[in-house]
């Protein structure tokens, strides 16, 4: 739905600069150059834009749901670990970017979705998806958010990127994880706490053209993932009048399950011992959040993630 509305934004701007109100384009070049840096700065929310009525009908088709395990006391900047990937994200637009999910489960934090900063270059899309709390998921803009003093924060990462969408087919339960450590020197380095967040029924919502590792599709979609910077999943679901083949995902529900927090003690310089501890930490939390619910969620007891 994102890319089909950063689309039309573009060629709108492309038929302003070809009509007779190429002025505007300029005008909005202009604004696009003094306003460069605001996604790494905290980006610019509407609660209005939040609010729309639309949203509650996009997480009411799935539906989506966002359960909490835990308190998360405002006082903290938290770091949350979303997983999976999928296709569409689904389960981090409907709960982190509309409201009410998360401020009524969760007073006092302000949640900020990260993405990659190519859709801030987008023109009049870029503005959108910073009223909505969408940010660069660059290291400035992830500093600060956990920078923010007196706590309050709560970045939200999408940890296995987009290359992880090329495993989101029905039932996997493959996370890009294992050579993903940035996220756990950025909350070391702020003392933000760390949050595993599971999504169940994320991976559901399409189909993909069958992409095993080592096939020549998955590698021409990891080479392009490499150049552009994105990944482009061979995807499809149902149709606006029948269900046999579309783009429209599939009415699955999303529960994103929302973990307990594990302290973060601040360490500007922590080593790679440190890390890799914390890390190791975190994916056993991970597990462990994912065990406790699969059963909730249809998934047959002897599966279980699969860490890549």
């Amino acid at each position: 739905f994102l890319s089909l509305v950063a689309e039309f934004c573009c060629g709108f701007f492309v038929i302003l600069i070809l009509g007779n109100f190429w002025f505007l384009a300029v005008l909005y070049l202009l604004w696009l150059y003094l306003d460069w840096g605001t996604p790494c700065a905290g980006g610019r929310r509407s609660q209005w834009v939040r609010s729309w009525t639309v949203w509650k009908y996009f997480r009411e088709y799935f539906p989506i749901h966002l359960i909490k395990t835990s308190e998360l006391n405002p006082n903290h900047n938290y770091l949350l670990g979303f997983h999976p990937h999928g296709v569409l994200v689904a389960g981090a637009f409907g709960n982190f970017c509309t409201d009410p999910p998360f401020k009524n489960l969760f007073p006092g934090l302000t949640p900020y979705l990260h993405i990659m900063p190519i859709w801030f270059g987008c023109p009049f899309f870029r503005e959108y998806i910073m009223c909505a709390g969408m940010v660069s998921a660059s290291k400035e803009s992830v500093s600060h958010v956990l920078n923010n003093e007196g706590g309050g924060h709560a970045s939200v990462i999408v940890i296995g990127g987009a290359e992880e969408s090329l495993n989101a087919h029905p039932g996997s339960l493959t996370l890009n994880i294992l050579n993903r450590k940035g996220f756990i020197k950025m909350a070391l380095k702020h003392g933000a706490h760390l949050v595993p967040v599971f999504s169940f029924g994320e991976n559901e919502l399409f189909k993909q053209v069958a992409n095993p590792k080592g096939s020549w599709l998955r590698n021409v979609q990891e080479k392009l993932q490499k150049i552009m910077g994105f990944a482009l999943p061979l995807f499809h679901a149902r149709g606006v009048f029948q269900y046999s083949f579309g783009l429209i995902p599939y009415r699955q529900p999303i529960n994103t399950v929302v973990g307990s927090p594990i302290p973060v003690k601040q360490n500007l310089n922590p080593t790679t011992e440190e890390i890799d501890q914390l890390h190791a930490l975190y994916l056993q939390k991970l597990k462990k959040l994912f065990e406790e619910h699969k059963s909730n969620y249809g998934i047959p007891a002897h599966k279980s993630l699969i860490f890549e």
